[in-house]
């Protein structure tokens, strides 16, 4: 990835010319480059006679007269010819071509940051070169990509004067312009994800197709949303909703592209096939359909015997669908045919939960009668009925290796059993309240458990000892989720926040605290770019975990804070009213997506606002945004 940015001579080998420029010149230049109204920097300060005239200029400077005599006006010569001629080289480098934040440039970007982080005149130059995009449209990349650096590198931006500046193609996300004046500043395709502008001047400002996050909102449904499923790919985006219908949404773009029409009532529940072709809908008019994803038309309509559906999910191997209503019934479907291959019979009372083995030819379901069967998904036949617990059975997942299964039930407890005979192998007594979540960790050796008593317990699931008591919520846990190595766990809670645990330590490590309402659970789109966070607050939001990373990514401390969760395809999750299977999220409300770190939310306390233009990459116009963080629209008082 260095090759990128190493040509002839490094970035880091420029950059060290600086050095024995005195770094008062910067300021002084500028400000005659403005007097001047100078457009082509490098010409002016290359023409001898501009020099002579500078060097003029610059001795009448009184602070600088101070350290100089008019004997050293070949030292102010030197100097100009030094910053002319690094300019020359900056113009011509990638460094003044690409978006130097971009991932591909990110191994040398990090070694950049490295060898310079710690030299004051190389930040003082830094920042010069963004100023010099106020005067020189020449060098405005460049200008952009130093202000990049100056944000991962942490330097105090604050109260700066980055008036008239024009920054472009690059990401500042994390930068804290408090109290900055950026007026007549413009902006172009810049990620301003997480930046602090309390108590910034934004008069007549250009800012255009913006990138944040917290805005990645996906509206467009006219009642609550109570179902979401990523694609395989992760592309694509699906929820059903209250107002009956179902909406496909670009992840990328967060543009609706399709609305599917057909249910008569509530949607309850929305699954994408592992092979992304077809999508599956159930909902309270009693009828589960069939869709065609890339076609976005119906397939096959398929009616529930007078039951609403509540759920629905489909094998591992895409060829079989389950779904399960509120006549104690599951029943599976053959999709090729759309036909339905058995009719499972025997929950006794509503079932609450469903989960496939690995393999995808055992179903497990647990239900309103405090017992858990065990279908054989070829012969539709039941195999087992698992007798226990002495509460509602709200929660089942099958371990990775499929030979062990968990169940959570609202009488305090979780059962472990043995798939292959049905017995209980295990009674893990802790929580004081219901169990509503468990989950398996990748190796199967640890099982997490999320309770209505506000805390999160690890147990070892061979000795079946509880090996960690995680306490830090303040209201109910409703949904617990393994990373993909095992090493972290998130949460979601009825106390508006996720957090993330060391299951090693049982450390409490990260906490976001973006949601204005109860997060209910949390998913990752298949390839672990996006993550999900199911709430009530009402929203649909995006965020780009990549992107996340990059934040201070050449900052050990910050590494470990931005954790990746992945829910592959073929792993199993418990389906049940927190948590359905893969991607599906089924919350009591409505979804949010969220973004974990330290300091990524976007703040504008404060700010005052005139005149100028705020828009979005979707040409949405932020200024109510910026007035819902805080910021003073003065248009409002005239």
């Amino acid at each position: 990835m260095q090759s990128s940015f190493k040509q002839k001579e490094t970035l880091a080998d420029i950059f060290a010319k600086v050095k024995i420029v005195d770094e008062q010149m910067f300021g002084v230049i500028l400000e005659i480059l403005k007097k001047e109204k100078v457009q082509d920097c490098i010409g002016f300060l290359s023409d001898i006679g501009n020099q002579r005239q500078l060097e003029s200029q610059i001795l009448l400077q009184g602070e600088i007269l101070k350290q100089r005599d008019k004997q050293k006006l070949s030292a102010i010569g030197n100097d100009i010819n030094q910053i002319a001629d690094i300019l020359k080289k900056l113009k011509d480098h990638d460094f003044n071509q690409k978006d130097f934040s971009s991932e591909e440039n990110e191994e040398s970007k990090l070694s950049l940051i490295n060898s310079i982080k710690d030299n004051r005149r190389i930040i003082q130059f830094l920042q010069f070169l963004v100023h010099l995009t106020s005067v020189d449209e020449t060098l405005i990349q460049g200008g952009s990509n130093s202000l990049h650096l100056l944000v991962q590198m942490q330097v105090d931006l604050r109260i700066k004067n980055f008036e008239n500046i024009k920054i472009q193609n690059c990401s500042l996300m994390g930068a804290n312009f408090v109290k900055c004046n950026l007026s007549g500043s413009q902006f172009n395709n810049i990620n301003i994800s997480g930046i602090n502008l309390n108590g910034a001047l934004l008069f007549n400002c250009k800012w255009k197709d913006l990138r944040i996050h917290e805005l990645n909102k996906l509206n467009g449904h006219t009642n609550g949303v109570v179902s979401v499923c990523f694609s395989p790919n992760g592309k694509t985006l699906v929820s059903g909703s209250l107002d009956k219908s179902i909406r496909v949404w670009d992840v990328k773009t967060g543009q609706q592209t399709a609305k599917l029409d057909g249910h008569s009532d509530y949607v309850r529940s929305v699954c994408f096939s592992p092979d992304g072709n077809t999508l599956a809908s159930g909902g309270d008019d009693k009828t589960v359909y069939l869709w065609d994803s890339k076609a976005r038309k119906k397939k096959v309509k398929i009616f529930g015997r007078n039951q609403i559906i509540n759920q629905v999910c489909f094998t591992s191997d895409g060829t079989t669908f389950a779904f399960c209503s509120i006549d104690n019934s599951i029943r599976l479907w053959d999709v090729k045919t759309g036909q339905q291959k058995a009719k499972l019979d025997g929950n006794s009372g509503s079932v609450y939960s469903v989960c496939f083995s690995p393999d995808g030819n055992t179903l497990a379901s647990g239900s309103g009668y405090y017992s858990i069967d065990l279908w054989d998904i070829i012969t539709g036949q039941q195999k087992a009925k698992l007798d226990g617990h002495s509460g509602f059975v709200y929660s089942v997942c099958f371990s990775p290796d499929g030979n062990s299964l968990a169940s959570g039930s609202c009488d305090k407890s979780i059962h472990l059993w043995d798939v292959k005979t049905g017995q209980q192998k295990a009674k893990l007594n802790g929580h004081c309240d219901t169990v509503r979540s468990v989950c398996f960790s990748p190796d199967g050796n640890t099982l997490a458990s999320g309770s209505v008593d506000q805390s999160i317990r690890l147990w070892d699931v061979k000795t079946g000892q509880q090996k960690a008591k995680l306490d830090g919520h303040t209201h109910y846990v409703w949904s617990v989720c393994f990373s993909p190595d095992g090493n972290i766990l998130a949460s979601g809670s009825y106390d508006n926040s996720i957090r993330l645990w060391i299951v090693k330590t049982g450390q409490y490590k990260a906490q976001s605290d973006g949601h204005s309402g109860p997060a209910n659970s949390v998913c990752f789109s298949p390839d672990g770019n996006t993550l999900a966070s199911g709430s009530s607050d009402k929203s649909i939001r995006l965020w780009d975990v990549k992107t996340g990373q990059e934040i201070k990514s050449y900052d050990k401390s910050y590494k470990d804070l931005l954790i990746q969760f992945i829910i592959p395809l073929q792993q199993n999750s418990p389906i049940s009213e927190a948590n359905i299977n893969n991607f599906i999220l089924l919350v009591s409300n409505y979804i949010t997506i969220l973004f974990i770190s330290q300091s990524t939310i976007f703040q504008a306390q404060g700010a005052l606002i005139l005149k100028g233009e705020f828009i979005n990459h979707q040409g949405i116009d932020l200024r109510n945004f910026f007035k819902s963080k805080g910021s003073c629209i003065l248009e409002d008082f005239q």
